[in-house]
């Protein structure tokens, strides 16, 4: 029987074990009026604020300069809004009182750390006033008024307010140019035709200053206040500050580092980039949304529909503040009040995400470098051989014809077609990438993708009309504009003309940050507003075109400064529509960059990660991340992209990522292979056993994709979504659930044979075992030997598992087995969905099977609710039932006696069923 020892100390920080000591966390308070009103806490503030400066004055000899004005000391550290964010510039005091703010230097923060800002608004400085506002049939429209300027160009001195209670738990809050059209994000959302009846919150408005504060009804908590900063809506600088309601923020991707966003003077910027995942830098999306968990275990979220270059400003007061250089403020705003319905209601907007064909959920291998076809051929035949599960075999760019889209190395990939029908006749798929950087310097005539963008102007543009030339992997390239409705049909045509030739099953588009070898194009970028705008976020490079191409690029929707973070969706959207047209079923695309609403088109990779534990660690923050983006088709490369694996590492790497909702190892060139083949028998066998399992849970993660698909839901969740309420859940990142029902706990550290997870207040019981174990909400220390995944399945859970096998196609014609863990009041539930696992629209058309488990008072029911053909090619074949107090003296199946076997730990197992899935059935026990 496993053993469990509990632990009083906490779980160890993620993802920390190379650094020397964790930031400290600042800390919060629940309700924040607006800043300059005397609480007793800012007053407190205050006063150390103040003494701190002058003992500082003291000691430093006048070095911090003379005293400052007494409105600039009323404002305590914490709440000092940056006023002077310009990175790479020293912050003068005469820089600072030019702008109107505080200036009250600070000693330097620690090596890395950004710290207190020295210059800041001071109470008083000037912000739009609310001079109208009426209702409307939808909410309310005002008008906001600046009498001052601001410090940047072009400031908008009259502000259109507009307000929509949408639903009882979402609202909209949109400010723009009230004279002028601005540029806005083109895409669809959905329009409300009634105003919420009763919504959970209420809304107030600072005249003057403006502000807008929003409260949830229930607790009175300020979700908003944005009187905290004055607000600035020039042309190419627009930023609004709030306080929040507590410390634990989520969400504002995409980055590296842990779940919990730190608010200690992180600035996080949104702007896609191509860079290997490091923390503090942009990375390959952009998605400025947020999830916030309040006191008392409510949640709430807030998207800002902006495309344009995004900084978030976080700080401990709790605040936060939203900085953009474009486009108009763009809110909405999720109400919950559990962090599942934040994300559902975020999706009602966004789009809720396509449902995956089930091969995608299988195992998927890869590498750059396989050198020929007929080598990753002889690594299909190798998993064969050791039958180690495999549904996709895909190849990077060296089966390309000098790294250009659309053509096959003709030496080295030329039994390419071969390969790919052979995978078919095992029931397996083929998935190859492609990169929008379009050769351009083959000889006119001889490069049809190239000729024919060109002749139909589907590529980026200079200023000066020519198209934009930059440098990839084949050299010198154009960059398709996927924002041209017409390069959607020229992108087809060369899919089409390549199908023609290798029938593949997806798509794999890389680079389409768009990426770029160059800073801008092979002549730079033009001087400008686009290109050197008035201010630019702290992105990495210090530059817009920093490794992608110049922001004053035209393309066919709008300017590139606009587009930018839009490019990896757009081709998305491209992609997966062309998939469709041409073969017919449900499209599989695998994209770096991303934007909300890419669910619905394509998963995410979370790019080009290192072999390292810590990279292995951080994994988990990243596909919790993007389960909270509506992206839940995600994953890392298994054992790490670049650099050397070890048999260790790749082993505890394959078994948390065969519990990635998207599992696919895959390595560089000029390194040793990391696919399961690779290494020692014993190694080998542990990543075989651990992708049998995977398989055996197809039901259970197919069933859960089509909840994502239906209504939003997460498929791996973070523990607390589903315990709200256990505040011990809200930091923990070393952990995940897929669904509500099934905990991972993997090992993330070397030369460890034990693995430490959190078990939320329940029973849970061992995945493999069906042994149980009782937790009040601590820590518990388990045996992890190097073949072993911890897996717990929660009580009141009814899975659907099938016997593996070393397919998808395979697996789906195995028996089903039911696994039953009983609650303390021995009830359970669960449900599957089931189709062919391919075609288009199968639950929008009907033609699937629904079923519901359920357990009560020693009854297990299976109720078909909706049925299709499907679901009689499949049986149920064994049901396993966890946490049966006492032996059962005898077991009846539609009131027939059964045999049936029950073990010491308490588990009830009844097999040979023989039932059939379309058929509604119960089993009692006695």
């Amino acid at each position: 029987m496993k053993s469990y020892q509990k632990l009083t100390t906490a779980q160890p920080a993620a993802c920390q074990v190379e650094e020397e000591g964790a930031a400290p966390v600042p800390s919060g308070h629940g309700k924040l009026a607006p800043w300059w009103v005397g609480s007793g806490l800012l007053v407190a503030a205050v006063l150390l604020s103040t003494i701190t400066v002058w003992v500082l004055r003291q000691v430093s000899g006048g070095w911090l300069g003379p005293t400052p004005p007494p409105k600039c000391l009323l404002v305590p550290e914490s709440h000092r809004f940056d006023c002077y964010p310009e990175r790479r510039v020293v912050v003068t005091q005469e820089l600072c009182e030019s702008r109107g703010c505080c200036f009250i230097q600070s000693p330097p923060p620690a090596e890395g750390k950004q710290g207190v800002p020295w210059c800041f608004y001071p109470p008083d400085f000037p912000s739009y006033t609310l001079e109208s506002l009426n209702q409307t049939a939808l909410g309310m429209v005002g008008l906001l008024v600046r009498r001052e300027k601001a410090y940047y160009p072009r400031d908008i001195e009259r502000l259109r307010l507009d307000v929509e209670f949408e639903t009882d738990t979402r609202l909209h809050i949109k400010i723009t140019d009230a004279a002028n059209p601005r540029y806005e994000v083109p895409l669809d959302v959905p329009r409300v035709m009634k105003r919420a009846e009763n919504p959970i919150y209420s809304l107030n408005f600072s005249w003057d200053p403006f502000g807008v504060l929003l409260q949830r009804k229930a607790t009175g908590t300020v979700l908003l206040n944005t009187t905290v900063a004055p607000l600035i809506f020039a042309d190419q600088f627009l930023q609004i500050s709030t306080s929040l309601p507590s410390k634990f923020l989520y969400g504002l991707g995409e980055h590296r580092g842990s779940l919990v966003h730190s608010l200690d003077w992180n600035t996080l910027t949104l702007w896609a980039r191509d860079v290997s995942p490091t923390e503090s830098f942009n990375l390959y999306g952009a998605h400025p949304f947020y999830l916030l968990m309040e006191e008392g275990g409510s949640a709430h979220g807030v998207f800002l529909l902006n495309s344009n270059a995004v900084e978030v400003a976080l700080q401990p007061a709790p605040g936060l503040t939203w900085r953009t250089i474009g486009g108009v403020l763009d809110f909405y705003i999720f109400l919950g009040p559990d962090p599942n319905m934040v994300i559902q209601q975020y999706q009602q907007v966004i789009g809720f995400p396509a449902m995956p064909p089930l091969w995608a959920l299988g195992f998927h291998l890869c590498r750059w470098g396989y050198g020929s076809s007929n080598e990753t051929w002889q690594n299909v035949r190798a998993m064969r051989n050791y039958q180690i599960p495999q549904d996709a075999q895909w190849n990077d760019i060296d089966y390309m014809d000098g790294y250009r889209d659309f053509t096959l190395d003709s030496q080295k990939f030329a039994s390419l077609p071969s390969l790919v029908e052979d995978l078919h006749k095992h029931g397996q798929r083929y998935v190859m990438i492609l990169d929008p950087g379009i050769s351009s310097t083959s000889p006119r005539g001889s490069y049809w993708p190239f000729d024919e963008g060109l002749r139909r102007g589907l590529f980026l543009n200079t200023t000066q009309g020519q198209p934009l030339i930059g440098q990839v992997w084949p050299g010198f390239t154009a960059f398709a504009d996927f924002s041209n409705p017409d390069t959607h049909q020229w992108w087809l045509e060369n899919l089409q003309h390549f199908y023609a030739h290798v029938p593949f099953d997806g798509l794999w588009i890389d680079m389409n940050e768009p990426s770029n070898f160059m800073d801008g194009s092979e002549d730079g970028c033009p001087p400008g507003e686009f290109d050197s705008p008035p201010y630019t976020p702290a992105v990495l490079g210090d530059s817009l075109s920093a490794k992608t191409v110049c922001a004053s690029a035209k393309q066919k929707v709008s300017v590139h400064y606009n587009l930018h973070n839009l490019y990896g969706l757009m081709e998305a959207k491209a992609t997966a529509s062309a998939l469709i047209k041409i073969r017919g079923k449900r499209p599989f695309v695998i994209s770096r960059s991303t934007f909300p609403s890419q669910g619905r088109y394509s998963g995410h990779w979370l790019g080009d990660n290192r072999s390292q534990w810590k990279d292995m660690c951080y994994s988990i923050p990243g596909l919790l991340s993007f389960s909270l983006f509506g992206i839940p088709l995600v994953g890392a490369d298994i054992c790490g992209f670049s650099g050397s694996t070890s048999e260790e590492l790749c082993t505890r790497w394959m078994q948390l990522g065969a519990f990635y909702p998207f599992a696919r190892n895959h390595n560089t060139q000029n390194e040793k292979a990391q696919d399961p083949t690779a290494f020692s028998p014993a190694a080998r066998t542990a990543m075989k056993d651990v992708l049998l399992t995977r398989y055996s849970l197809l039901p259970f993660l197919y069933t859960l994709f089509h909840h994502a698909h239906l209504q939003g839901d997460t498929v791996a969740r973070p523990l607390f979504f589903e315990f709200p309420q256990d505040v011990a859940t809200w930091e923990l990142d070393r952990q995940f659930l897929w669904g509500r029902s099934l905990l991972v706990t993997p090992v993330l550290e070397p030369g460890v044979d034990s693995v430490t997870g959190y078990f939320p207040q329940g029973t849970w019981y061992d995945f493999y075992t069906g042994s149980s174990v009782n937790s009040s909400g601590e820590m518990l220390k388990m045996s992890a030997p190097l073949e072993h995944l911890n897996l717990h399945i929660r009580e009141g859970s009814i899975l659907p598992t099938q016997k593996p096998g070393t397919t998808t196609e395979v697996t789906r014609a195995n028996p089903l087995r039911l696994i039953v863990a009983l609650s303390s009041l021995a009830t359970a539930w669960g449900d599957l969905f089931w189709d062919d696992g391919e075609s288009l629209d199968t639950f929008e058309k009907g033609n699937y099977s629904y079923v519901m488990f359920n357990v009560t008072q020693n009854i297990f029911t299976s109720t078909v609710l909706h049925a299709s053909t499907e679901a009689t090619k499949v049986t149920i074949g064994t049901l396993s039932i966890f946490g049966v107090q006492k032996p059962p003296s005898k077991v009846l199946l539609n009131g027939q006696e059964k045999p049936f076997s029950y073990l010491d730990n308490q588990v009830l197992t009844v097999s040979d069923l023989g039932m059939s899935l379309s058929q509604g059935f119960s089993l009692q026990w006695l």
